[in-house]
């Protein structure tokens, strides 16, 4: 049995005669009455009852006809995901993201994209920036939102998206959170909540330039993974942290984000869209163009 076939057992059921099914399969109708005589053999039985005025499903027959027009549906399903996804309108999108992605770039992004390609499939999984690189290698991730600058880029290509700078998170009881601004110089003493350098190489290493540029090594008390559990740990008083300056969206009574008066002009962090280079994925171009678009919307 093939498709072909039950292309043309539905076109004799619905028509009722082998002349009419013919035409709209564009055939002779001796090669029709062959093949649906080869189906019934494979099948086991009579699909059809001969008359003198066409043809009429027997029971056998009538028990085949819905499944016969659902796999029909099915291979035209089929047939069309591939073309939206030749076309980069369709398909699996895999996007591993950093947990700060999620304060204002993904809620950006995602819905205006989902509005533009709602036939594409957005598998998101959040993960680290060193694990999202390592996914892309392995070809189990389409693209990731990576912490920005990367320090050893490989093969990747990297598409800057959003540009961010740090700030000092600090106690909301401590003697500085009244401060808008502070030099970090000035915290050369106080200990730090710092990214662990095992599992978030990039920020870790940025952060601690960013703290010899003001002239000391930060003396680390505690270390995390994530942005958010960072500032929670800041608010439980284990120390003062740098942090991208969009978790001020998500701040709390607990902590105070200031800003720094001697931050370096070239040392920005931001997150970019990573991809393998010269992959050839279509719907890896539409999200990059799309994320171009909105971007340059966002900043105007």
């Amino acid at each position: 049995m093939n498709l072909r076939q039950l292309q043309q057992f539905v076109a004799l059921a619905e028509t009722g005669n082998f002349h009419k099914a013919a035409e709209r399969m564009h055939m002779a109708q001796p090669p029709l009455s062959v093949s649906i005589k080869k189906l019934e053999d494979e099948l086991g039985g009579p699909l059809f009852l001969r008359l003198s005025t066409g043809v009429q499903l027997t029971p056998a027959g009538q028990a085949m006809l819905a499944d016969a027009r659902l796999a029909i549906f099915h291979a035209q399903q089929c047939q069309q995901a591939v073309s939206t996804a030749l076309q980069g309108e369709g398909g699996v999108l895999r996007v591993g993201f950093i947990g700060s992605a999620t304060y204002s770039l993904l809620p950006r992004l995602i819905p205006s994209f989902r509005r533009r390609f709602p036939k594409v499939e957005l598998a998101l999984d959040e993960s680290t920036t060193a694990n999202i690189l390592m996914r892309l290698e392995a070809n189990t991730l389409d693209l990731g939102l990576v912490r920005f600058p990367v320090l050893h880029a490989g093969d990747f290509e990297l598409t800057p998206v959003e540009s961010d700078e740090f700030v000092l998170a600090v106690p909301a009881d401590s003697p500085w959170a009244k401060q808008a601004s502070v030099a970090l110089s000035e915290f050369s003493q106080e200990p730090f909540v710092m990214y662990t350098e095992a599992s978030v190489p990039n920020l870790f290493a940025v952060a601690m330039l960013r703290c010899q540029q003001s002239g000391f090594t930060p003396r680390i008390a505690q270390d995390a993974v994530q942005v958010q559990t960072i500032v929670s740990l800041v608010e439980s008083g284990l120390g003062v942290a740098l942090v991208p300056g969009v978790a001020r969206r998500y701040s709390n009574n607990g902590v105070r984000f200031l800003s720094l008066l001697d931050n370096p002009e070239k040392l920005n962090i931001g997150i970019a869209l990573a991809t393998v280079r010269q992959s050839g994925n279509r719907l890896v171009a539409r999200f990059i163009q799309h994320a171009k678009a909105e971007q340059a919307e966002f900043v105007r």
